[in-house]
């Protein structure tokens, strides 16, 4: 069944779950390490599955895009949202958080997974080069050496844009020979421009999946960096600091799942991902 969601007269007052929002299904390996370390919380995943990926639109589309995933997670009574999508977290969060909550609701609150892991990445790094391996629009938007110039002034940041890594993921050929040649192509033009790179980001959720093929094809001793475990520290780490919102979730240890497109793809599909089997609700936007 699909359920057209209307934004008005909310219906759902008396749940209040973490909201967990991606374009597609990378953003399933951050909601599983935040359920590992905060399962008492009740949470409700959204993946815009039916345009998916975000990765090559513009900054336009995939704030709007976005702003009315939020709007849906906030209707459906979540007081936080979390965009575990590095393309909108680069393309979308800051708008959003500036502009669009004031107007929507000042009290709710919306944050990304760029952040969390530009604060720590410099920790990792003796040589202060790091590599960030993304999508094109991730790397298009240089949020990640903004950021890291942040927090690590001096430290050297080197990017390659990796635009099959998403659909070799999607089309479960991540473990195929065709993805040894993309990621090893993509891994040597990010090496080639610095040999002294000890530290690469993997800044899209999908990559996890390829974990075993991108550790094949780098040189010993480079430290990959993959988002989930860090954003969900970061979340236990903000929900201690801002006690006001971490009262307001409900606490039934339940996960629900949303996405625009076949449910029976997303639920093929979500297994990969998230390690368990579960049944997804369409909805249209």
């Amino acid at each position: 069944m699909v359920e057209k969601v209307p934004m008005e007269e909310p219906r759902y007052k008396l749940n209040a779950p973490i909201g967990v929002f991606d374009s597609g299904f990378g953003g399933l390996t951050v909601l599983k390490e935040i359920v590992r370390l905060l399962p008492q919380y009740d949470y409700l995943y959204l993946g815009d599955n039916a345009r998916a990926p975000y990765g090559n639109r513009s900054f336009d589309t995939v704030h709007e895009y976005t702003l009315q995933c939020v709007e849906l997670l906030f209707y459906r009574g979540c007081q936080l949202v979390i965009l575990a999508c590095n393309t909108a977290s680069a393309k979308a969060l800051r708008t959003i958080q500036q502009k669009d909550l004031p107007t929507i609701d000042s009290t709710k609150r919306v944050l990304g997974v760029i952040r969390p892991t530009t604060e720590m990445v410099g920790n990792y790094s003796k040589t202060k080069n790091i590599g960030v391996l993304g999508t094109m629009g991730t790397i298009a938007s240089m949020s990640y050496p903004i950021e890291i110039e942040k927090f690590f002034p001096g430290a050297q940041v080197f990017q390659q844009a990796c635009p099959m890594w998403v659909p070799l993921v999607e089309n479960n050929e991540f473990d195929g020979d065709g993805a040894d040649y993309f990621i090893k192509q993509d891994i040597d033009k990010l090496l080639s421009q610095n040999n002294t790179i000890d530290t690469i980001i993997l800044a899209c959720t999908h990559y996890p999946l390829l974990m075993n093929k991108i550790k094949k094809h780098l040189p010993a001793g480079i430290q990959i960096v993959s988002q989930g475990e860090i954003v969900a520290q970061s979340l236990v780490d903000y929900l201690n600091r801002h006690q006001d919102m971490e009262s307001r979730f409900t606490k039934g240890k339940t996960v629900e799942f949303l996405t625009t497109d076949s449910t029976e793809f997303f639920d093929r599909y979500t297994q990969l991902f998230f390690g368990q089997e579960v049944k997804s609700q369409q909805v249209v936007i």
